[in-house]
């Protein structure tokens, strides 16, 4: 079978949907299928993507992490594109690189899935603070959605979200998995020459250093610490638009010492060494669907504290194997200071309930890609 994944991010430089592709491509060619990434070109980065590709021509969007694509002006593409005999097609996004995916769908008769993973109405407002613009957005992503011959969601909150956006038809549950290692297989090297002192509890924080992630309350709830004398380290791993923020930030609140920011960490098997140390992965976003960082903190026994209701906190039970709270710096205070002492055996329990492995996912995504499949060809 030969799938094309469509994405709006260049693959070494991932964020979460990235991965998520960049997943597919690795466990569906293992099982034997043909998967190609599909995304805009990034200059900006040399490394090589570690699956098959094709990149089209773009410019920069706002930061150096993403870029506008252009699909339909870059024409070698379009004729390497057209070249290629695929069985179904996946959109990861709803704007330019899904239209391109709509097109090659509707033009050769072959299923067309999208997958629900960002929470497109908080992007533009936060982009804009026009909440207008915002709805007119949703509006455009229900639109393209009905043309699909199924709608993805990572999970059953997230999938709450899309009937919130209003969108009426069926709604299939495929989750993200996980990359499964053993701690003990993960090397204890840490990335970019990171020390940290033995002894004191580690928080770490794994994302885009973006406001709408909540950052700031860990900041703001590590200071807290600070002032009851209880002795904390923070990391913060990743880069983002408000980084310089946060780190004055920190130093306004007198917790610089005591926090790292430790920026983009591209050698995976090093992340893994930093989760496998955290005591506790501190991720207070709202804004995230289905975090692989929560999975990704769990293989490595570490429990994760989220905001109680939001879409992270699905699959997790307070106290057992993981921790949840409500959003604010006081309440993540509290949480840190109660949880620490349970960690390690909620790590444990984490690591046995909360990841799923990609080769299982991709399982369940070949059998719904083949069902589509034959579904068209009934109906041609």
């Amino acid at each position: 079978m030969l799938t094309g994944q469509f994405g709006e991010i260049y693959p070494p430089y991932l964020d979460g949907v990235g991965q998520v592709m960049l997943a597919y491509c690795k466990y569906l060619t293992e099982r034997g299928n043909r998967t190609i990434y599909i995304a805009p070109e990034n200059p900006s980065f040399h490394d090589e993507p570690a699956c098959e590709t094709m990149l089209y021509r773009s410019l920069p969007f706002g930061s150096l992490v993403y870029h506008f694509g252009f699909p339909l002006l870059h024409r070698k593409y379009r004729r390497q594109l057209e070249a290629l005999p695929f069985d179904v097609v996946h959109a990861h996004a709803p704007f330019l690189a899904g239209l391109a995916a709509r097109r090659i769908a509707h033009k050769r008769k072959i299923p067309l899935v999208v997958t629900f993973h960002s929470k497109y109405y908080d992007d533009v407002v936060k982009g804009t603070h026009s909440t207008f613009l915002g709805r007119l957005v949703v509006k455009y992503v229900l639109s393209f959605y009905k043309t699909c011959d199924e709608v993805w969601t990572v999970n059953k909150s997230t999938a709450g979200v899309l009937r919130e956006y209003g969108y009426q038809g069926e709604i299939v549950i495929m989750p993200n998995g996980t990359d499964i290692v053993l701690p003990e297989d993960v090397p204890d090297a840490l990335p970019n020459g990171l020390t940290l002192r033995d002894g004191v509890p580690t928080l770490l924080f794994v994302g885009q250093q973006d406001l709408k992630k909540n950052p700031h309350f860990v900041l703001q709830a590590c200071a807290l610490l600070k002032k009851r004398a209880l002795p904390f380290q923070l990391v913060l791993a990743g880069d983002g638009p408000d980084r310089h923020h946060l780190e004055a930030l920190a130093q306004e609140l007198g917790i610089a010492e005591d926090v790292v920011f430790l920026g983009r960490v591209s050698d995976r098997e090093k992340l893994m060494a930093l989760y496998k140390r955290a005591d506790l992965f501190v991720f207070p976003s709202i804004y995230d669907n289905a975090p692989l960082v929560v999975r990704e903190a769990a293989m490595m026994d570490t429990p994760s504290l989220v905001i109680e209701g939001s879409c992270a906190a699905e699959g997790i039970e307070n106290g057992v194997n993981g921790f949840t709270c409500q959003l604010s710096g006081e309440d993540i205070a509290a949480a840190i200071e109660a949880a620490l002492p349970e960690c390690a055996a909620a790590g444990l329990r984490a690591r046995g309930t909360i990841p799923i492995p990609w080769e299982k996912v991709a399982e369940m995504v070949e059998a719904r890609y083949s069902a589509l499949c034959e579904k068209k060809k009934q109906h041609k």
